[in-house]
């Protein structure tokens, strides 16, 4: 299959017009357009999107439903996941990295992200504080073992907090710091302990004082450190998302933080243990205005983003090449020998068709 594009956007390049060639499930050749007959004439073609936080959608968690969740994001144009739990004892994550595992072999999932439960009960958010912890090396090492765990969110200021980034880092797992209360002296050790990201910046952690800059200032001073955002005009003011955009354009990360509610009708849902109300379109634990999680799916979040001000292009690397490689995944470019994961946008930055391993999904 021969793909000509207005606008063909990889990692690196921008080729206006653009091919690609698709043999199978990999990417055959990409490029500048020079001649042929196309099979297929689109707008613009990028890679997939690449969602790495994210706890379900379509009415189902990645807990309960696993399949459910997969493909309500995925008809929406991201192909690659990481499939997020939230705080529940270790007995039940555990069982639950155990079922998600499988998922993960198969290549339907990218990996496993624990968002819990070594939080600070001071931005615990939608989690459940009494099963908050320290993380205890071996009570983490038990979880980690369970399957194929990619990411691990940390409050650092805990105790053991620290050496649990510099272990998780060795083994080759992403830890980064959120849910916390952590000042700005314990963040820069964490970091260079080893954590190299922010679990949703902004959110769920000790805002910045003029005396007490704390973990966001730390976050964003250091060039190693990715920088989540949730862009669903809910979770942070347009006028913040196109800054931190302008000014760390190369290392900020889209995620949705998406729950169950993700591309379905407002009601209530259960997030973990915990009751949500969905309300137009923005979820709640149910009976305060704790908000749990969003009702996001990755497309919307670059199209939000471009309507903030962002230049499109720093948004879809933001939702492609930039995830992939802060959790080091194989996905989110169009290279030769890759996997052919595509998704053509419209005029308005807004996916209307969606490549999954060579082929269009419905």
């Amino acid at each position: 299959m021969l793909i000509r594009a207005d606008r063909l956007v990889t990692a690196d390049k921008v080729y206006e017009p653009g091919l690609l060639r698709v043999d199978g499930d990999r990417v055959a050749d990409v490029g500048p357009w020079t001649d042929g007959t196309a099979d297929l004439e689109v707008g613009t073609l990028a890679p997939g999107l690449v969602d790495v936080h994210c706890h379900g959608g379509g009415t189902a968690s990645f807990s309960i439903d696993p399949e459910t969740a997969i493909h309500a994001h995925r008809r929406t144009g991201t192909t690659t996941q990481v499939a997020s739990l939230v705080t529940e004892t270790y007995e039940d994550l555990e069982a639950q990295v155990r079922m998600l595992t499988p998922y993960v072999e198969a290549g339907e999932l990218a990996g496993i992200h624990l968002e819990g439960p070594w939080l600070a009960a001071e931005f615990h958010g939608a989690h459940p504080v009494p099963l908050l912890r320290d993380p205890v090396w071996s009570e983490v090492e038990r979880l980690l073992d369970a399957g194929p765990v990619t990411m691990v969110t940390v409050a650092v200021e805990r105790e053991g907090g620290i050496e649990a980034c510099r272990r998780m880092a060795a083994r080759g797992v992403v830890a980064a710091i959120g849910h916390t209360n952590a000042d700005h002296a314990t963040t820069v050790a964490a970091l260079e302990a080893g954590a190299t990201g922010a679990t949703h910046l902004f959110n769920a952690m000790k805002p910045i004082h003029h005396r007490k800059p704390g973990p966001i200032v730390a976050l964003m001073d250091d060039p190693t450190a990715w920088l989540e955002m949730i862009v669903d005009g809910t979770h942070s003011d347009p006028a913040l998302v196109k800054w931190v955009a302008e000014t760390y354009p190369e290392r900020l990360v889209l995620v949705t933080d998406a729950m169950a509610a993700a591309g379905a009708a407002d009601g209530d849902y259960i997030l973990g243990t915990l009751a949500v109300e969905v309300r137009d379109g923005v979820a709640k634990i149910a009976g305060t205005d704790t908000i749990a999680g969003s009702t996001l799916v990755l497309a919307k979040a670059v199209s939000n983003s471009v309507a903030f001000g962002v230049d499109p292009l720093v948004a879809l690397r933001a939702a492609t090449i930039q995830p992939a490689r802060y959790l080091g995944l194989d996905a989110g470019d169009l290279v030769v020998g890759g996997r052919a994961d595509a998704v053509v946008l419209d005029e308005s930055w807004t996916v209307t068709r969606v490549m999954r391993k060579g082929e269009w999904l419905d």
